[in-house]
């Protein structure tokens, strides 16, 4: 029964769809939302923008020494030492004291981004078995892997904890409940934190603070007052006597919004002027304050509630009226494939590449010169940029040996190493926790593939049949659900 089920499930399933429909998803959707979320180029020239419109990718190509470009297939580009690349071209229209130009560019080639064999923009995805042989291709070839200068390269899935979920833990030894949120809007992640000690006092820690920040300061500087507070923490016992505590023993009770600002600014810009240590503040709770909710002063109210939601987590916690959370539940993990790690990568390379088109636009009007795409745009700006991460194997973050040479020892060397999931956390640390096997794996994980040695329990690799899902957009699943009357409207 066993293997009637399994051999019906591979005849209809690939092992390495998770990796396609990554990819492909990033293709169709992920990549234009990079681009219009970065849609205009404002150089410091008076009356003079680019606005960046719709993007589309051929199929592979390759130039040719003569300058011709012409279709290239898979095994060619190994046998030649070539990267397996689409060309990119962006809708260009250039903006003169507010009036569109829409003729004058047009589409635009920025670059080139590497294929993956077997996705939507690749040749082998429409052939036939007799066509791939016509063309030296490997009917049997899974495809999930990328094609960089010759060889062979597959982006290993990368496990990670659950963003802009709340994962609330206590320290070893009990004295401080620390709640955590990796707050993740578009490109960027940012790591907050409200920790409360063994006496009740709330802090907050969030990137480009350089240290802690008084929990009543925080929900001052976003606009929260006293009353406000105290009716808000009114129904969130046993959080209402912690934030009587904090509000009384506060040196910050006192100040209004605006004062509240400065002394904010006063942590991370000591020194300065008042007026640009209000604006340091407010860059920074818009910015880098729990991203996910938004960057605009309308959004700070509402980060001060999600603030009160962790300390109440928090303080729920350290009254042993919960469990903590377990970081290795896998509820509380989430798995990048090949589309979300690519989606990294091109956000990254797309912003060097604005910033080069700035600072051309710039030169090329100080110098009095006419502007021209050829001396305003770069292709190689994104090409060599993603290029090298998916040829080292060093992406975004830092990390490395995400992108690695396929292992073709045999065809389940192939298969494996397509399904490989990578953990963050260090190898040469016990971690014992980390490495064992947990009980919400079951159906996702195999409980017995992974290496001997210091990789233990951290590189696993997906159960036979284990399903990646696609996910859901927040913004209307939140609407969703308000129009049903389950939560308020913001």
């Amino acid at each position: 029964m066993e293997s009637v089920l399994l051999d019906s499930y591979l005849s209809s399933n690939s092992l390495v769809l998770h990796q396609l429909e990554s990819f492909n998803r990033f293709l169709d959707g992920s990549m234009q939302g990079i681009i219009d979320r970065q849609n205009m180029i404002e150089p410091s020239v008076e009356g003079f923008a680019l606005k960046l419109g719709k993007v589309r990718l051929e199929k592979a190509s390759i130039i040719e020494a003569d300058g011709s470009r012409r279709a290239i297939m898979p095994n060619e580009t190994r046998l030649r030492n070539h990267t397996y690349a689409a060309p990119i071209f962006i809708e260009v229209v250039p903006i003169i004291r507010g009036i569109e130009k829409s003729a004058s560019f047009g589409e635009v080639f920025v670059g080139e981004l590497p294929i993956m064999v077997r996705s939507n923009l690749c040749y082998m995805k429409t052939l036939t078995r007799q066509q791939m042989v016509e063309n030296s291709e490997d009917p049997e070839d899974p495809g999930g892997y990328f094609i960089i200068k010759g060889v062979e390269r597959v982006l290993i899935g990368l496990e990670d904890v659950a963003p802009n979920r709340i994962i609330t833990t206590m320290k070893k030894t009990g004295d401080k409940v620390t709640s955590v949120v990796f707050s993740t809007a578009p490109g960027f992640r940012a790591r907050c934190v409200v920790t409360r000690n063994q006496n009740g006092i709330f802090a907050i820690d969030f990137p480009t603070t350089p240290k802690s920040i008084n929990f009543v300061l925080m929900l001052k500087a976003l606009g929260m007052k006293e009353s406000d507070l105290l009716e808000y923490a009114e129904d969130l016992l046993p959080l209402k006597n912690d934030v009587m505590l904090n509000i009384e023993s506060s040196e910050f009770k006192e100040l209004g919004t605006k004062e509240a600002l400065v002394e904010l600014g006063k942590v991370s810009a000591p020194g300065q002027a008042k007026d640009y240590q209000q604006k340091r503040a407010e860059t920074q709770i818009d910015n880098y304050l729990l991203p996910h909710l938004g960057d605009g002063p309308e959004e700070r109210y509402e980060k001060a509630k999600y603030l009160i939601q962790m300390a109440r987590k928090a303080t729920v916690i350290s009254n042993r009226m919960a469990k903590e959370d377990d970081k290795d539940h896998y509820a509380n993990k989430r798995v990048k494939f090949a589309g979300e790690l690519m989606e990294e990568l091109f956000a990254y390379a797309f912003r060097f590449f604005v910033k080069e088109v700035k600072y051309q636009i710039e030169r090329t009007s100080a110098r009095g010169r006419k502007l021209s795409i050829q001396s305003i745009i770069n292709p190689d700006t994104i090409t060599e940029r993603i290029s090298y991460a998916m040829g080292t194997g060093t992406w975004v973050a830092g990390q490395t040996g995400v992108s690695q040479v396929l292992d073709r020892t045999n065809i389940i060397s192939t298969y494996t190493h397509l399904r490989r999931i990578k953990s963050p956390l260090a190898k040469k640390h016990p971690h014992f926790k980390a490495r064992d096997v947990h009980g919400t794996q079951w159906g996702k994980i195999c409980p017995s593939e992974t290496p001997e040695g210091q990789e233990v329990g951290l590189t696993k690799y997906l159960a036979i049949m284990g399903k990646v899902t696609v996910g859901a957009e927040e913004a209307a699943v939140e609407q969703k659900i308000k129009d049903l009357h389950k939560i308020e409207s913001i």
